[in-house]
């Protein structure tokens, strides 16, 4: 499913309140290119952890002041089946399918959101040199389905700040690469080589599959 973007109606207020707003569609500048070509392009650097604190990304936030956190928002988006919005953006109903393991979870505290390029990942490849809103944008990316994915808790936690190097889920491999790529790609982000290398190990066994990108940045 793709989740909601902030609203048009609410763009003069975030300005005013100097969060980052993200291009529109019609204004931004997109990358296309074959999964395998996605890979080769993303500039190779070494990854720097000095300084990073998880509270340099703040989120959940509410972005469009609609009573419902980035958690929710993407909860409500990804449900399989309807969820009920009662007063404080309290869930119910509602089924969640977690590609990362092929499980299904119907109560909110089993799944996690994830966000597809860890924060400490996100920092180490660049985002370190953002500034505070450019990192509350991106910790709280509803621009992009890929940025932000429902999963099973235990398998998240598993994963942890991990690259593709180190980690990758247990199913749709390939899935999993592309969106990785595409957020790397969106926020410019660098990779380091044995990140890089097995990014395109994944990518070689992958068929028809083409990377678009709204750039964020």
């Amino acid at each position: 499913m793709v989740r909601r973007l902030l609203p048009s109606v609410l763009v003069s207020a975030a300005l005013a309140a100097g969060a980052v707003v993200l291009p529109s569609a019609a204004h931004a500048a997109d990358y296309s290119a074959p999964l395998r070509t996605a890979v080769s392009d993303l500039p190779t650097a070494t990854e720097v952890r000095t300084g990073y604190s998880r509270d340099l990304f703040t989120h959940w936030i509410d972005a469009d002041g609609d009573g419902c956190s980035t958690r929710n928002e993407v909860l409500i988006s990804e449900a399989d089946d309807p969820v009920t919005v009662g007063s404080g953006c309290a869930l119910s109903g509602g089924r969640w399918y977690s590609y990362y393991d092929g499980a299904s979870w119907t109560a909110t505290s089993d799944v996690d959101i994830d966000h597809m390029v860890p924060l400490a990942e996100a920092w180490d490849s660049g985002a370190r040199t953002w500034s505070s809103a450019t990192r509350q944008a991106y910790a709280n990316d509803l621009g992009d389905h890929r940025s932000l994915v429902g999963v099973t808790d235990n398998v998240n936690q598993a994963k942890s700040d991990q690259d593709p190097a180190e980690w990758l889920p247990a199913q749709q491999v390939c899935r999993y690469v592309s969106e990785y790529v595409a957020v790397k790609h969106r926020w410019r982000l660098s990779v380091d080589a044995a990140e890089k290398a097995a990014l395109a190990s994944v990518a070689d066994g992958c068929t028809n599959t083409t990377l678009t990108v709204t750039l964020a940045r």
